[in-house]
């Protein structure tokens, strides 16, 4: 499909994969088109127009080894007519496991044909000053590799399609899925003390499960753990205070420092 334009398709509650996809997209050095962001409220219901008339960049964030549950409900949802499309998962240093199969698998199934796919790396949702994990990723190396990225997406569409009509894109990752069920019971709590009523949390949350009257508080049935609230709020109001979420931090504060690169594949 000749284009000179592409678009970004993205769910990013804390911004880290918006970021490494809008890298990637001004790599192809074509024009970008209005991008669709998935993560506002508005987007978990309704449907999106089809997209047909530019190179497609998509990412998800991976939870669990899998493409985030709320980000595959709102992929699904998408419609295409063979755009040829490059898809990128951003985990927090840990591994990406199933996640890029299953988001090859979610956009093919819809219509894009992926003709390249990476693995990124984002600070993850539980990380801190004082228990990091890939803390302040994507870096400026981590930009810099997302645009040689999308120069090499676009050297692939150029050439034309690398394998035989219908040959899905390499990539890895095991059937059936890793099985990964996100808690509902947990979710992040308010310190009274610093809330200002700013309303912030409640804004960058993506399901709309923050009420904000006297303090903010949390429906933990709606809570995806992707942690905006707290990365967002300015007085440090929001806090991860469960101790399966401590648990998970210390592990993997310290068992995933070792700094990882992207994988790509084409």
């Amino acid at each position: 499909m000749p284009t000179n334009l592409v678009r970004t398709i993205f769910f990013s509650p804390t911004r880290t994969t918006a970021r490494i996809v809008e890298a990637i997209a001004q790599g192809t050095r074509l024009n970008l088109v209005e991008p669709l962001d998935l993560t506002p409220p508005a987007n978990q219901i309704g449907q999106f127009e089809q997209v047909s008339d530019a190179l497609t960049i998509i990412g998800a964030p991976v939870y669990g080894g899998r493409v985030a549950p709320e980000a595959a409900r709102r992929l699904r949802r998408l419609r295409a007519a063979g755009t040829p499309t490059g898809i990128v998962v951003v985990y927090g240093n840990r591994a990406f496991e199933d996640a890029l199969l299953e988001l090859r698998d979610l956009a093919t199934e819809s219509g894009f044909i992926p003709i390249a796919a990476a693995a990124f790396i984002g600070e993850h949702s539980y990380s801190t000053e004082a228990l990091p994990i890939a803390h302040g990723r994507p870096d400026a190396l981590d930009l810099a590799q997302a645009q040689e990225f999308g120069g090499l997406i676009r050297r692939r569409l150029d050439e034309g399609p690398p394998r035989p009509a219908g040959a899905p894109l390499p990539v890895p990752g095991d059937y059936p899925y890793r099985d990964w069920v996100p808690p509902t019971d947990v979710a992040p709590i308010t310190d009274a003390t610093r809330c200002t009523h700013c309303e912030t949390c409640a804004a960058v949350c993506p399901t709309a499960a923050i009420s904000v009257g006297e303090v903010s508080a949390t429906d933990a049935a709606l809570c995806i753990l992707c942690t905006a609230c707290v990365k967002s709020c300015p007085t440090g109001a929001r806090t991860w205070q469960h101790p399966r979420i401590a648990k998970s931090r210390e592990w993997l504060s310290t068992n995933c420092r070792a700094r990882k690169s992207p994988e790509m594949y084409l």
